[in-house]
C-alpha cells in the first residue's frame, strides 16, 4: 500500500518479446489498444526487431534513399522514417494517459528523461533537442528515436534505443527526416553492449517516470 494515499500502487506488466519481426508486433499493439477497457492494466513491451525501415505518418518517401533489401513499412505512429534492427532495444509503453493524468507532451518528456537517465548511469551525457523528439549525445549524434500514437487516450509505439548495432542502414535514409543526421550507439559511447543489461535500467527509469511498478509477465503470458 502507498503510505501517502492508502491505495495499492499501480503496476504495469513488462513483456520481453525477444527478437521478432516488426509487423506482427505492430498488429498486436493495435489489437491490445483497441481491446482495452478503463481497467485494463498498462504494459511495457521490450523487443529486438528484424531489420526494417518504418515510415511514420509525417514521413516522406523521399527520405528513404536506398532501402536495398530491407523492407519499408508505412505505419500509424507519429514521426518520420527510422530503422530498427538487431542490437537495438525497442520499448513500447502501452499506457492509459487519462489514468496516469498526463498528456502526450509529458509522456514524450518522461520517456526521453528515462533514456537520458539510463545513459547517465553509464557515464554518458545526453540531451533533448527542441522540435526533434529523441535523445542525442552532446555532439549531436542521435542515440534514441521516439515515435508514438495515442488512440482513445492510450499510447502505443514508443522508443528505439541504439545499443550495439550496425549503423550502416541509417545511411540509406534521412533519419527522422534529417539529411546527414549522425547516429550512434551506447556501446560506441563507452556503455554496455548487452540489451538485457540496458533493459533492466531502462525499465526501472521508465517505471519511475510514470509512477508504475514493473511486474514481469508469466512465461506463457505473451501477446
Amino acid at each position: 500500500m502507498s503510505p501517502a494515499t492508502g491505495t495499492a500502487p499501480r503496476t504495469w506488466t513488462v513483456r520481453d518479446l525477444g527478437r521478432r519481426a516488426y509487423d506482427p508486433v505492430w498488429r498486436a499493439m493495435q489489437a491490445f489498444t483497441d481491446a482495452r477497457g478503463p481497467d485494463t492494466p498498462d504494459e511495457l513491451w521490450l523487443v529486438e526487431h528484424d531489420p526494417v525501415f518504418t515510415l511514420g505518418q509525417a514521413g516522406k518517401p523521399e527520405h528513404v534513399l536506398a532501402p536495398g533489401d530491407i523492407p519499408v513499412i508505412p505505419v500509424d505512429r507519429g514521426g518520420q522514417v527510422t530503422y530498427h534492427g538487431p542490437g537495438q532495444l525497442v520499448a513500447y509503453p502501452l499506457v492509459d494517459l487519462r489514468r496516469l493524468g498526463i498528456g502526450v507532451k509529458a509522456l514524450v518528456e518522461r520517456i526521453e528523461q528515462a533514456i537520458i537517465d539510463t545513459c547517465s548511469g553509464h557515464g554518458i551525457a545526453t540531451e533533448r533537442h527542441d522540435g526533434a523528439p529523441g535523445v542525442y549525445t552532446l555532439d549531436g549524434a542521435k542515440i534514441a528515436a521516439l515515435g508514438l500514437r495515442v488512440r482513445r487516450g492510450c499510447s502505443f509505439h514508443g522508443l528505439a534505443f541504439n545499443i550495439a548495432m550496425d549503423l550502416e542502414p541509417f545511411q540509406r535514409i534521412n533519419p527522422c527526416g534529417y539529411a546527414g543526421q549522425p547516429v550512434t550507439t551506447l556501446l560506441d559511447c563507452g556503455g554496455p553492449g548487452r540489451l538485457d543489461v540496458v533493459a533492466t535500467a531502462l525499465v526501472a527509469h521508465l517505471s519511475g517516470q510514470l509512477g508504475l511498478l514493473p511486474r514481469p509477465a508469466l512465461p506463457t503470458d505473451r501477446p
